[in-house]
């Protein structure tokens, strides 16, 4: 019954407390692996606060920030109900004019800046207005998908450093202190234009690019495909898409599909007809 009661009281208190509030409390442990917990000022019972090792500091060592005993005052970032407790970042206070910057971004604004790094994962941007990052190279991250519509082979083929860039906000990543950014987002996406000038039943010419077991993806425009399945590439029985193509093969399909929302184009090969071919 105690445990029971305990648990229901630490859910009542944490219902109390919304993302985006400050919370203060005493260090109750520090671990290497698991981060700090906090005995929450107003619930003594036992530490409902956690904070992760990545969240105690950026430019400090976590056993220097922070030790058993101290009193500490972090932003909540997340509740978990169900397990009881907050999760909090010493980060938001260490850098709270960073932190009160990206709070108050929309998803949808548009934000400029210029390419200060480009890594494998992704390209820093150091934008016009707001404080710089303690850390990285740039307030403002744009992930590979979110570069362009288009597959690309190289970051380099997109974008350079130096170059200027807007982009749109996507959300603020409180585990890196960053603005998620879209660079993507700003330009039409070339598969609703595409899709606005063609339509099912539609005859086109393309070229074969890729063979895969269940039919063939051809390109029937710049940086779009669509997948002639395998029971749509011919009228006659056979086993595997070579039996019919090649990659590198010109052919004519016909549109049997568009799926704006998936950006997905279905074709067909059997149903062009003879006068098409």
């Amino acid at each position: 019954m105690g445990a029971a009661s305990g648990d229901q009281n630490s859910r009542e208190f944490l219902e109390g407390i919304q993302i985006g509030d400050l919370c203060s409390g005493t260090v109750a442990q520090v671990t290497r692996s698991q981060g700090v917990t906090v005995t929450l000022d107003g619930f003594s019972a036992r530490p409902l606060g956690t904070i992760w090792p990545s969240d105690v500091s950026w430019t400090r060592n976590r056993s220097a920030a922070v030790k058993v005993g101290q009193r500490v005052t972090a932003e909540v970032i997340a509740i978990d109900l169900d397990e009881g407790h907050a999760r909090l970042a010493m980060t938001a206070t260490e850098n709270p004019e960073l932190w009160a910057f990206l709070r108050s971004r929309h998803r949808g604004e548009i934000l400029s800046g210029t390419i200060t790094a480009i890594e494998r994962f992704g390209v820093f941007v150091a934008l016009d207005d707001g404080p710089d990052h303690p850390v990285f190279p740039g307030v403002g991250f744009i992930t590979i998908p979110e570069l362009s519509w288009r597959h690309i082979e190289a970051v380099s083929d997109v974008v350079q450093v130096g170059q200027r860039v807007s982009c749109e906000f996507l959300q603020f990543d409180t585990w890196n202190g960053e603005a998620r950014l879209s660079l993507k987002a700003t330009q039409a996406d070339p598969f609703q234009v595409f899709a606005d000038s063609v339509a099912v039943g539609q005859t086109l010419r393309g070229q074969v690019t890729k063979l895969v077991p269940f039919g063939v993806f051809v390109q029937v425009a710049d940086g779009i495909e669509g997948l002639v399945r395998l029971q749509e590439l011919t009228s006659s029985p056979m086993a595997i898409p070579q039996d019919v193509v090649e990659a590198g093969d010109e052919v004519t399909v016909v549109v049997t599909d568009i799926d704006r929302e998936r950006r997905r184009l279905t074709l067909s090969r059997r149903q062009v007809s003879p006068d098409s071919r």
